[in-house]
């Protein structure tokens, strides 16, 4: 059989899968996936444009995952980013922070405070919203704050 002939008959498989240096084969990175990148990237740079300094991001421990850390002057800022297509979603994207969400945020957050060795800062959480419409981003929205924090007193 040909090339041409075995795309007919695993041309969808061989779609989904294509050749990588270094590997065999990879799995092309889901679409919603590839949405969440480009919207941390724009995350990033506005705020990075309001005068925060990234120190990190999509920090991981064994807690969860925080997607930005930020120093907003003497403030240490965690940030969820949600991003959304605007035809799919109705709603706003910080709706998606529910309860449980923000719970291992803020288990992620001792969890990184405690490597510091700084359990005391002072310290928020942000949530920044990014809606696309279809290629073109649509609206940034950063909700500085987003909500509580229990006992952080201390400055940087």
């Amino acid at each position: 059989m040909r090339l041409r002939d075995w795309s007919r008959v695993f041309g969808s498989w061989m779609r989904r899968w294509r050749l990588a240096p270094g590997r065999r084969f990879a799995r092309r990175r889901a679409a919603h996936l590839r949405l969440g990148r480009r919207g941390e990237l724009v995350a990033s740079r506005i705020l990075a444009e309001l005068g925060m300094d990234i120190l990190c991001r999509n920090y991981r421990c064994s807690q969860g995952e925080i997607d930005i850390v930020a120093r907003d002057g003497a403030v240490l800022c965690f940030v969820e980013v949600k991003t959304r297509q605007a035809s799919r979603w109705p709603g706003r994207p910080a709706d998606a922070v529910g309860r449980s969400k923000r719970l291992r945020l803020a288990r992620t957050a001792r969890q990184y405070l405690r490597r510091l060795a700084e359990p005391d800062i002072a310290h928020r959480f942000d949530i920044v919203e990014v809606v696309y419409a279809g290629r073109r981003l649509a609206t940034v929205t950063h909700l500085p704050d987003a909500f509580p924090v229990g006992g952080a007193k201390k400055a940087i």
